[in-house]
């Protein structure tokens, strides 16, 4: 078994100011999803032009703001609706209280929807013109959230065999080996989902396909990723063995096989 590694949550400090590394993996998807887009930008349809006008670097900037802004409060809300509801309801402050930890990705997710949706219509484009842009840009984010959680020694995942090479005890997890699920969610909904991504959008695409293989894409290797991954305390396995993350998963999916099925029929460029 492995033990894991204890690593200070604090990567520099200078007198009072302490930089975390959670900090720095945030930075780190900051600044690949600006590559990312940037390099997008030379893709078709973005390079000739889409939806009649000149895509700009700094369009991705604008984006990126908007979509920190969408994550950090929809994923909060997202948290505190679907996690806990009964405690928030009763607590409602404490919804405020984002240093006391607790965001949901696809609560981020709806967050970022929202946020792009101002953005498409204070540009005038078309909404699914701008998932289409950045879907391909942030698996890379996620992955580096989820290398975040394995240097904090959160999230971890469920009890595995000893006998797994890579099996891993985790501090404040109990003496038995669990899995690093982290890592897993790192390879699969971050490096696999980002490189199927971004070779399927090379190449032109319909109106609305790229998103839609996001959503499938994320929803299926997240539900994959949650067999091993220790659900919440709280709320345990819900029905049919499931956790919350994979009942959330669901849906993801669904709406992508629907959004796919209505893109290739419409056939906009």
């Amino acid at each position: 078994m492995l033990i894991h590694p204890h690593i200070d949550p604090v990567a520099i400090a200078i007198g009072p100011l302490a930089v975390h590394w959670y900090g720095l993996t945030y930075l780190l998807a900051f600044g690949l999803f600006v590559l990312l887009g940037r390099a997008r930008l030379a893709h078709q349809p973005f390079s000739a032009g889409a939806d009649g006008r000149d895509w700009l670097k700094s369009d991705i900037e604008d984006i990126l703001f908007l979509g920190v802004l969408g994550v950090v409060l929809g994923g909060r809300v997202g948290y505190c609706l679907f996690y806990m509801p009964a405690y928030y309801a009763a607590h409602p402050l404490e919804v405020l209280a984002v240093w006391q930890g607790g965001m949901s990705f696809h609560g981020g997710l709806l967050g970022v929807l929202v946020a792009m949706l101002w953005f498409a219509h204070s540009r005038g484009v078309r909404f699914l013109r701008v998932t289409d842009l950045i879907a391909p840009c942030v698996p890379t984010g996620l992955a580096a959230g989820r290398l975040g959680n394995f240097i904090n020694g959160e999230l971890w995942g469920r009890v595995a065999d000893p006998s797994l090479p890579w099996a891993m005890v985790f501090r404040g997890a109990g003496d038995l080996p669990r899995h690093p699920s982290q890592i897993y969610q790192l390879l699969l909904e971050g490096l696999l989902l980002f490189v199927l991504l971004w070779l399927y959008a090379r190449k032109p695409r319909y109106l609305g396909q790229v998103s839609a293989v996001f959503l499938m894409g994320y929803g299926a290797l997240r539900f994959i990723a949650e067999y091993f991954r220790e659900p919440d305390a709280h709320l345990g396995l819900l029905d049919l063995g499931l956790s919350m993350g994979q009942w959330l998963c669901l849906p993801m999916v669904l709406g992508g096989a629907v959004m796919m099925v209505w893109a290739t029929q419409r056939r906009v460029a």
